[in-house]
């Protein structure tokens, strides 16, 4: 596997870890719609939220936040409407961002944006 799919893969990890320890409950990971892939979702207070996990070793080139465009944005807004038409989901949902930025010694700052965008 190649480095930058290590990362992402373990990045993932952490953002379900904590999502699971905030008690969401996650309910799909690497979801596919087409060629979107949904890295988790989750289900917490009455409502479906699709998590877009992005994870970098620095902030050279800005946040990891940043890095999800407005044609990422609009690709998981289609998958997430297929999802709650396949699981017949009546209620709110949510659009989250997970980043996490590596230092050199392996440690991690984590910030999850809530209700990223729409």
């Amino acid at each position: 596997m190649a480095l930058h799919n290590q990362l992402g893969t373990k990045g993932e990890t952490i953002a379900r870890t904590y999502l699971e320890n905030k008690g969401y409950e996650i309910m799909d990971q690497n979801w596919c719609y087409g060629k979107t892939e949904v890295d988790l979702i989750a289900y917490w207070d009455r409502r479906i939220i699709f998590v877009e996990v992005k994870t970098r070793t620095s902030t050279n080139y800005g946040q990891p936040e940043e890095f999800v465009t407005s044609t990422k944005q609009k690709n998981l807004q289609k998958a997430a409407d297929e999802y709650i038409y396949l699981m017949n989901f009546k209620g709110e949902i949510r659009f989250d961002i997970i980043a996490i930025v590596f230092d050199r010694s392996g440690n991690y700052q984590l910030r999850h944006v809530e209700d990223a965008f729409w």
